[in-house]
């Protein structure tokens, strides 16, 4: 998972790095010792967000990710293995009108990002269905969404070493979904026209675009992530549409750090340290 540069200073709350920053009034206490998730807020008095580092650790990505779709009221969004809910937060947070269903495979998982739907007063536009993603057909309906996203597993099954937690290793690799997989369930999900938005590693875009037309969804927004401008890309952002016509626009690649190592105006806004969000 991508690492956060450090802050530059003018963030509100300390961003999250390798190592969860605990707030000790925020720590739920269960059977008499303290459990490993607690709660952050994505901005100050904005939407808060569960960590839990048993199951799914926040990274750059979900906060690349949750600024990468054009949004606008009204849009009915499902988020594809959607964990404990940050990246609908995410995009609530910048465009509160919106309905997102969340499909996710964990209970516990499930059990979190519901209470964290409660906690932002959120039940009415943002609820989950806990389910197999391969099973779609047997959990929401076809053509029923204008946008997917998907935060997937990033390596085939077999490559690399694996996590031992059962929730990390599936969020890793591709051992219980594949690529294949999930571009199915958006397929399947999304009305004529609708568009679905990933996140990916550069290395595995010929991949990602021969899956996405396999089942009819165009390619048709590109956009790099490197650390400092020269660097060679570490993750890929993409846009592809159901039905759409061949043609992919390419971005400028997208910084986060400038020479000095500091945060980038851009990756800035994109952790709402300036505010972009539209309540």
């Amino acid at each position: 998972m991508a690492v956060i540069p450090a802050s530059n200073g003018t963030h509100p709350h300390p961003p999250i790095a390798r190592t969860p920053f605990f707030h000790y009034n925020n720590i739920d206490i269960i059977h008499g010792g303290i459990n490993l998730h607690h709660w952050e807020p994505l901005c100050p008095g904005g939407l808060s967000f569960v960590c839990d580092d048993a199951l799914f650790r926040p990274g750059t990505d979900s906060f690349l990710l949750g600024s990468f779709p054009r949004l606008r009221p009204g849009l009915r969004v499902c988020d594809l293995g959607s964990g404990t809910g940050l990246l609908g937060l995410l995009l609530l947070q910048r465009q509160r009108q919106l309905s997102v269903t969340g499909v996710e495979l964990l209970p516990e998982a499930v059990q979190l990002a519901e209470q964290a739907a409660a906690r932002n007063g959120l039940t009415d536009r943002l609820t989950f269905c806990q389910g197999d993603l391969r099973d779609i057909r047997a959990l929401l309906p076809a053509g029923g969404f204008d946008l997917a996203v998907c935060n997937p597993p990033y390596y085939p099954a077999g490559s690399g070493r694996l996590p031992e937690a059962e929730a990390l290793r599936a969020a890793r690799s591709e051992t219980g979904c594949t690529l294949e997989d999930v571009c199915a369930a958006a397929a399947y999900l999304l009305r004529w026209g609708g568009s679905f938005c990933l996140v990916h590693k550069p290395e595995r875009l010929a991949d990602l675009c021969c899956a996405l037309r396999a089942r009819g969804l165009e390619p048709k927004r590109l956009r790099l992530v490197c650390r400092r401008a020269g660097d060679a890309p570490s993750l890929l952002l993409l846009e592809a549409r159901r039905g759409g016509r061949p043609g992919l626009d390419i971005a400028a690649p997208l910084c986060l750090e400038d020479g000095a190592g500091r945060p980038t105006a851009e990756l800035d806004a994109i952790y709402f340290r300036t505010k972009e969000t539209d309540p």
